[in-house]
C-alpha cells in the first residue's frame, strides 16, 4: 500500500541532557500551533479513510456498540441509609446521578448533567449524612476536572465550592469529614502543566486552605486523606501506585497537628482506620502480601517490627481489602483471577465469598484510589466479570451464602478460555490467557491479538473489556499476556522490570509472541500487539526492535518520547520513579535505548495504527505525532504508517462515550483490515 502522507519538516534541534545529546528532528510537533494542528488533522483524515476504505464503518461501530453494552458499571455509593449512583442514557450522553434505598434502586434523579455540556462525570462522593453531593465534573476529556456541590434534597447546585482543579480521580476526589461539614481534597496548586499539587481542606459555607500534611517526597506525588467514621483519626495515604499511611492526625484533641507516621517505606501498606489501628495489606517482608495493623497511636509506626500481622503472607498475591461491617473484606489474586475472603478484626478468617467464574473484580487502576471508599456500609457491593463474559453487579453480606445478583452480565462471549505460559530468556515463565471463539480450528494459525501492559505494579486483570471482546466476536483470538512489571504475581514481579530492569518487560513480550508462534497458534504474518499508555511504550519498542514479529501494531495513548518526557513536569516526575535520573549521564543513556522515538531507524515495519486524545493529560498527543513522523520517514516497506488524535479525548478515564465508540471502531476495523478478519455485517 502506497499513502500520501502529511510533509513532516526536520529541524536542527538537539536535547542536551546531563551532558549526552540528543538530536531532535521533529520538537516542533511539540507545539500545540496552527501548523500542527492541520497536520494532525490531515494525518487523522488519511488514518479514517485507510481503516475504513472498501468497509461499512457503521457495521463496525454497532458491532462496538454491541459489546460496550458490558461496560464496567460504576460502583455505587452509600450513605445515610441511601446509594447514589450514575446512570448514563443508552447509546451514551450526559449521565444523571440517581439516589435511591437499593444499590440499583429505581430512585430519583438528584441532577442530571446534561445542562453541563460535554460533562464528564469523573467521580461522585456523597456526604456521609446524606444531604450534600459531591461531585468532579470534566468537560474536555482530559480528567482535570472541578468540584460541584449539589443538595440531594433539593437538586440545587451550592455555591461556595473550591475553585482549585483536580489533576484526576486518582486521589478519590473528596474525602468528607465524619461529622459532613466539610471534606478534604487533593489538586493542582497552580496550572495543569505545573502539576503541582496539595492537600486541602474545604469547610462548607466557609474557606478552603492547603493543609499541612508532611509528605516527605514532595508535592508532585499523589495523597489521599483517610478518615475514621468515629470521627477521631485521620491518615494521609501517599504514592499512587504503592500506597503508604505517611502521616496521621488526631483529631480529637483540638491541639493535635500531623506527624509523620509510616516513613521511609518502600513498600506498600495499603489499608483503613479500624478502631484504632490502620490495618492493612502490605508487601513489606512479604513479596505476596500479608495483613498487618499498625496502632495510629504508635510510638515508631514506621518500624515494620512493631506491626501487629493477622493474616500471613500465603500462595495467593493480597491486593487490598475493604472494610463492611465489623469485617474486612480481602481482595486476592490466584494465578490471576480473583478470591475473596472474609476476616474479622483479629485476622481469623470467617468465609469466603462464591464469584460467579474465574475472572477479575473491579477495582481502580491505582492502588490509591481503592482507599476511597466512603462512608461505611454493611453490604459489599462489587462488580465481576471475566475474559468471556460482561460485568455484572452483585451484594453480598457477612453470614451469607452466596452472593445476590443486582445486575447480570449483559454479554456472553461464544469463546473459551485456555492458559499458558512462555519461557522468558532467563527462565521465568510468563503466564498468559487465550481467548479464543469457539469453532475455530486450534491446530490453524489463527488471527491474534496480544494484549499486555507490565508496568507501575498494576495488574492486568483477567477481566472483560469490550474493544477487546468485540475483537473476539469479529473472530480474532486474543492472548493477554501477564508481563514483569505489572502487579498480578506481588512485589518481586513488579520490581524485576523496573528502573534498571525496565528491558525485562520487552524480553517477557517477545518470549510470549515466539512462544505462541513456536506452538502454531499464530503466525507473524497473523499476529498483531496493543497496549496502552506505558503498554504504548511497549508497543514502540516491539515495533522498533523486532519489526519482522508482528503483522500490525497498535499503540494507544502512548507515552514514545522518554528524552522529551523529561521536559514535561508530569512525565519528568513519572520517568524519574520509574526508568532513570535524567541527571545522571549513564542512565541517560540508558534511557535511549528504551524510547522508542529514538529507537526509530530506517527499515521495513509493520502496519502500525497510533490512537492518541488531544486532551492527554499524561501522554500528549506529541509522543504520537513525533513518533509516526518519524516512523513515516523511515519505513521502507509498503505497509501503512497510521496517526489518528482524536479531538475531545484524553488518556481514557474521561473520554466522552461516543468518542470512544469512534476510537474503538477505527482501532477494530484496522485490525479487521491487516488480520483479514470477516467483515462484519
Amino acid at each position: 500500500m502506497t499513502l500520501r502522507y502529511p510533509p513532516a519538516r526536520t529541524v536542527e534541534v538537539f536535547e542536551d541532557v546531563a551532558g549526552v545529546r540528543v538530536p531532535d528532528p521533529y520538537r516542533w510537533l511539540e507545539q500545540e500551533t496552527d501548523e500542527v494542528r492541520h497536520w494532525q488533522r490531515r494525518q487523522a483524515e488519511l488514518a479514517t479513510a485507510t481503516v475504513y476504505e472498501g468497509r461499512d464503518r457503521r457495521a463496525v461501530q454497532d458491532l462496538i456498540r454491541a459489546y460496550d453494552s458490558g461496560s464496567r458499571p460504576a460502583l455505587p455509593k452509600h450513605a445515610a441509609g441511601r446509594w447514589f449512583r450514575a446512570v448514563t442514557p443508552p447509546g451514551g450522553g450526559a449521565p444523571a446521578v440517581v439516589v435511591a434505598d437499593r444499590p440499583l434502586g429505581a430512585g430519583r434523579t438528584v441532577i442530571d448533567l446534561a445542562g453541563y455540556g460535554e460533562a464528564f462525570l469523573s467521580w461522585l462522593a456523597p456526604s456521609p449524612d446524606g444531604r450534600i453531593l459531591a461531585m468532579g465534573v470534566c468537560t474536555d476529556g482530559s480528567e482535570h476536572n472541578t468540584i460541584h456541590l449539589v443538595e440531594v434534597d433539593s437538586g440545587r447546585t451550592l455555591d461556595g465550592a473550591p475553585e482549585q482543579i483536580l489533576h484526576s480521580a486518582w486521589a478519590g476526589g473528596v474525602s468528607w469529614l465524619p461529622d459532613s461539614g466539610g471534606f478534604h481534597f487533593f489538586a493542582l496548586t497552580g496550572s495543569p502543566r505545573e502539576f503541582r499539587q496539595a492537600v486541602f481542606l474545604h469547610r462548607l459555607g466557609g474557606a478552603t486552605t492547603v493543609e499541612p500534611v508532611p509528605v516527605g517526597e514532595g508535592s508532585r506525588e499523589y495523597t489521599l486523606v483517610q478518615t475514621s467514621p468515629d470521627g477521631r483519626w485521620a491518615v494521609a495515604a501517599h504514592r499512587v501506585g504503592s500506597p503508604v499511611p505517611v502521616a496521621v492526625h488526631d483529631l480529637s484533641d483540638p491541639g493535635a497537628r500531623w506527624r509523620p507516621f509510616v516513613t521511609g517505606c518502600a513498600g506498600t501498606v495499603a489499608g483503613h482506620v479500624v478502631g484504632d489501628d490502620y490495618v492493612a495489606v502490605t508487601d513489606v517482608g512479604a513479596p505476596r502480601g500479608r495483613v498487618v495493623a499498625i496502632p495510629l497511636d504508635a510510638a515508631d509506626p514506621g518500624d515494620p517490627g512493631t506491626w501487629r500481622e493477622i493474616v500471613p503472607e500465603g500462595e495467593t498475591v493480597l491486593r487490598s481489602l475493604t472494610p463492611v461491617g465489623e469485617h474486612l473484606y480481602l481482595s486476592e489474586f490466584d494465578r490471576t483471577f480473583a478470591r475473596i475472603r472474609i476476616i474479622d478484626r483479629s485476622g481469623t478468617v470467617v468465609g469466603e465469598v462464591p464469584l460467579p467464574g474465574r475472572g477479575a473484580l473491579s477495582a481502580p487502576f491505582f492502588a490509591l484510589t481503592a482507599l476511597a471508599v466512603g462512608a461505611p456500609t454493611d453490604d459489599f457491593v462489587f462488580a465481576f466479570s471475566t475474559p468471556t463474559s460482561s460485568w455484572g453487579l452483585y451484594r453480598h453480606r457477612p453470614g451469607e451464602a452466596e452472593p445476590e445478583t443486582l445486575t447480570p452480565p449483559a454479554v456472553v462471549l461464544d469463546a473459551g478460555l485456555e492458559e499458558g505460559w512462555a519461557v522468558a530468556p532467563d527462565g521465568v515463565r510468563v503466564p498468559y490467557h487465550v481467548v479464543r471463539p469457539s469453532g475455530s480450528d486450534p491446530a490453524r494459525p489463527a488471527p491474534t491479538l496480544i494484549s499486555a501492559y507490565g508496568a507501575a505494579n498494576v495488574p492486568l486483570l483477567p477481566q472483560y473489556q469490550p474493544d477487546l471482546a468485540a475483537f473476539v466476536a469479529a473472530g480474532g483470538v486474543l492472548v493477554q499476556a501477564y508481563l514483569r512489571g505489572g502487579g498480578e504475581f506481588g512485589r518481586d514481579w513488579h520490581l524485576a522490570a523496573h528502573r534498571e530492569n525496565k528491558h525485562v518487560r520487552d524480553s517477557d513480550l517477545v518470549a510470549v509472541a515466539e512462544h505462541l508462534v513456536a506452538e502454531g497458534l499464530t503466525a507473524p504474518d497473523r499476529l498483531a500487539l496493543t497496549g496502552g499508555s506505558d503498554g504504548g511504550l511497549m508497543c514502540g519498542v516491539a515495533v522498533t526492535t523486532r519489526p519482522g514479529l508482528w503483522r500490525a501494531v497498535l499503540p494507544r495513548e502512548p507515552l514514545l518520547d522518554l528524552v522529551g518526557g523529561t521536559r514535561d513536569p508530569y512525565l519528568d516526575f513519572v520517568i524519574r520513579k520509574a526508568w532513570a535520573d535524567p541527571d545522571d549521564p549513564e542512565q541517560v543513556r540508558r534511557l535511549l535505548g528504551l524510547s522508542p522515538y529514538e529507537l526509530v531507524k530506517p527499515g521495513v515495519f509493520p502496519a502500525v495504527y497510533v490512537q492518541a486524545g488531544a486532551s492527554d493529560p499524561r501522554c500528549g498527543p506529541w509522543h504520537a505525532r513525533k513518533f509516526v513522523a518519524r516512523l513515516q520517514a523511515a519505513q521502507r516497506g509498503s505497509e501503512p504508517i497510521l496517526l489518528h488524535v482524536f479531538d475531545n479525548a484524553g488518556h481514557g478515564a474521561a473520554t466522552p462515550h461516543d468518542v470512544a465508540v469512534a476510537q474503538d471502531a477505527e482501532w477494530l476495523a484496522f485490525l479487521i483490515g491487516t488480520l483479514s478478519l470477516p467483515e462484519p455485517t
